[in-house]
């Protein structure tokens, strides 16, 4: 897929530019910093099921959904008072949150008319998608600090604010390659939710066991900021006999206290039950695409659930 994905690191580029040369600058700064590029690519993964050459509608779908969740990053560096993204300052570190959240929007703006030119049903499904990371996000906020914070809580957040995305860019590519089938199209969709699943729980994993180097970001900060993820809810209910680690949080912490709850997490069961979660659902998006006809598209989308796991296993 390194032409295919070469195509939409170019126009994405090419999406962002502007008469204006500073807000130029403000909707590429992410753009430079790279990136793994899973939801444009998961798109072009989806359209090649039909078999045919990648089109350029094909590439400015995951370029839709690519820009939508740059956008949404943006914003949520404001929200959380982000200074590092992807190894490099944030946009809100460096040119503050008002442009940061200006930024974003134009992002999403560009998204929507993107979408808007693949035709009506992209464009309902991506003002959709935009809808759902809304409300996966307000569920989160909803449930910060709070230790009674159940599995099922978790999954209905992450369904919206990360799995809906990857959904939609699964649907999209299915929808402007033009020749699969409405059964297709929807098994392609169901694959792309759980990808999603899976790559949120791995994400969360990183985010208690690896440092700030490695993650390019803060490590622990989800914890810190009292989102408590599937590590954390799994230890609290099945491996915090003592108590220990419940009368750490339900508060904002200290340097040393979040030091503390981080390694409680790591020493305990939560981690690896975490892990195990990750792969049942990696399971499940292989599950969604195994009826479709075997093929080098297909045996892509399955091994690319697995890999997510795989690759957390072996960092």
């Amino acid at each position: 897929m390194g032409e295919q994905l070469q195509r939409v690191e170019e126009a994405l580029r090419a999406s962002v530019r502007t008469d204006d040369d500073f807000l130029t600058e403000l909707a590429s700064h992410l753009i430079k910093a790279g990136g793994k590029r899973l939801r444009p690519a998961a798109a072009v993964a989806a359209a090649a099921v039909g078999g045919r050459p990648t089109t350029h509608e094909v590439v400015l779908g995951g370029v839709a959904v690519e820009l939508v969740h740059l956008g949404s990053l943006y914003h949520d560096d404001v929200i959380d008072e982000a200074t590092t993204r992807r190894t490099v300052e944030s946009v809100n570190a460096r040119w503050g949150n008002l442009r940061a959240i200006l930024a974003g929007d134009f992002l999403l703006a560009r998204a929507s008319e993107i979408a808007a030119g693949l035709g009506t049903e992209v464009a309902g499904l991506l003002a959709n998608t935009i809808s759902r990371l809304c409300e996966g996000e307000v569920r989160e906020l909803q449930a910060m600090f709070d230790p009674d914070r159940t599995e099922e809580a978790y999954l209905r957040s992450i369904e919206g604010k990360t799995a809906a995305l990857f959904s939609s860019a699964c649907r999209i590519g299915a929808i402007v390659e033009g020749s699969l089938d409405r059964p297709t199209i929807d098994a392609l969709t169901e694959y792309g939710r759980c990808l999603g699943i899976v790559f949120q729980i791995v994400d969360d994993v990183l985010d208690i066991t690896r440092t700030e180097a490695e993650l390019g970001k803060p490590a622990g900060h989800d914890l810190e900021e009292g989102v408590y993820t599937l590590p954390v809810i799994r230890t609290l209910a099945r491996h915090d006999d003592d108590g220990e680690l419940r009368g750490l949080l339900g508060r904002p912490l200290t340097s040393a206290e979040r030091d503390k709850a981080l390694g409680l997490v790591r020493t305990r069961d939560g981690v690896a039950e975490a892990v195990t979660a990750a792969r049942e659902w990696a399971d499940r998006a292989g599950a969604a695409v195994a009826p479709l006809p075997d093929g080098d598209a297909v045996r892509v989308l399955r091994q690319a659930a697995q890999d997510l796991v795989d690759g957390l296993l072996l960092r």
